[in-house]
C-alpha cells in the first residue's frame, strides 16, 4: 500500500461519460450521503479512465460504506485528513466494512461541487495517479454536504475474492493438474506443510520430490519455480493444501498454499 499525503478546494490523498446503470453504481442508502454527487464522481472517474486507456472501476459497496464512515467524520471535523484520533486507517476501515483487497488507495477533498472535486483530483499528480491507476479495479465514493461545501472520499482497491481453504485448493489444484499430474484427494499433508515456515511435518510420511510454499493475493497463476518442476514430467501426483496467511498482512487479503510433488 502506498501512503502519500498532500495538502477554495482542499485535497488530500493516500496511494500504493457512462450512465450509472452501465458502471454499476447503486445508492448506498447511508444517511448524510449525497448519492447523485457520489455517482457523478464515480462516472467521471470512469470517463477519465476510458480516455486514459485503463480498465473501468467497479462499484464496491463495502468500500462505499468505509468511505461514507470517513466522509461523515471529515464533515464533522472540518479540516480534512485521512485519519483522525481513534479512527482506523483506510485499510482498516475498508476491511471492517467487509472489503477484501491487495491494494488500497484513497483520495479525499472538500470543494464546491462534485465536478470541481474531480477536476482538482485530475490536476493533482498524486490524486490523478490514484484515480487512473491500472492496478486498481474497484471503488467506493461518498459525498457529504456541510458548511456550504461538499466533502468527498474515494477509496480505490484491487479487489481480492474471498475464498475458503477448499476453494483455494480447488483453484490451485486445477492449475497443477493442467501440468500433467494427478491431484491427491486428501489435502492433509499439504495443509500441514503449509502451516510450517520450513520443512515437512513428521506425520507426512515419505518426503515429496518437491515442495513449494507461497503466499499471494493473486491465484491466477502458479509460481514460476513450480511450473518449471511440472514441466519436467518427473512427477505423477500432487497434494495441494491451503492454510491461513503467515506474517503481518494486516487488513490485506492473502492466501497461503503448499504443493507437494511426488
Amino acid at each position: 500500500m502506498r501512503l502519500i499525503s498532500r495538502g477554495f478546494l482542499v485535497l488530500a490523498l493516500i496511494s500504493p461519460a457512462f450512465a450509472l446503470a452501465q458502471t454499476g453504481w447503486q445508492s448506498s442508502g447511508a444517511s448524510g450521503g449525497l448519492h447523485a454527487e457520489a455517482g457523478q464522481i464515480f462516472a467521471l472517474a470512469n470517463q477519465a479512465r476510458a480516455q486514459a486507456g485503463v480498465g473501468q472501476l467497479q462499484w464496491d459497496r463495502a468500500l462505499a460504506a468505509a468511505a461514507m464512515q470517513h466522509c461523515q467524520r471529515m464533515a464533522a471535523e472540518g479540516p480534512i485528513a485521512h485519519r483522525y484520533g481513534g479512527e482506523a486507517d483506510v485499510s482498516g476501515r475498508a476491511a471492517q466494512a467487509g472489503a477484501h483487497f491487495s491494494i488500497i488507495e484513497e483520495n479525499v477533498a472538500v470543494g464546491p461541487s462534485a465536478n470541481r472535486i474531480h477536476e482538482q483530483w485530475m490536476q493533482s499528480p498524486g490524486h490523478r495517479e490514484n484515480l487512473l491507476s491500472p492496478d486498481v479495479d474497484h471503488v467506493g465514493v461518498a459525498v457529504v454536504a456541510a458548511r456550504g461545501v461538499f466533502y468527498a472520499v474515494a477509496d480505490y482497491s484491487r479487489a481480492v475474492q474471498q475464498l475458503s481453504a477448499a476453494q483455494v485448493e480447488a483453484r490451485v489444484g486445477a492449475m497443477v493438474h493442467a501440468g500433467g499430474v494427478t491431484i491427491a484427494r486428501d489435502p492433509a499433508p499439504a495443509r500441514e506443510a503449509c502451516a510450517l515456515d520450513e520443512g515437512m511435518p513428521r506425520s507426512a510420511g515419505a518426503p515429496p520430490g518437491f515442495l513449494m510454499r507461497w503466499q499471494d493475493a493473486d491465484l491466477r497463476k502458479l509460481p514460476a519455480a513450480l511450473n518449471e518442476k511440472l514441466a519436467t514430467g518427473r512427477y505423477r501426483v500432487a497434494v495441494v493444501g491451503a492454510c491461513p496467511a503467515h506474517g503481518d498482512v494486516g487488513a490485506f487479503t492473502a492466501y497461503r498454499v503448499a504443493v507437494l510433488l511426488y
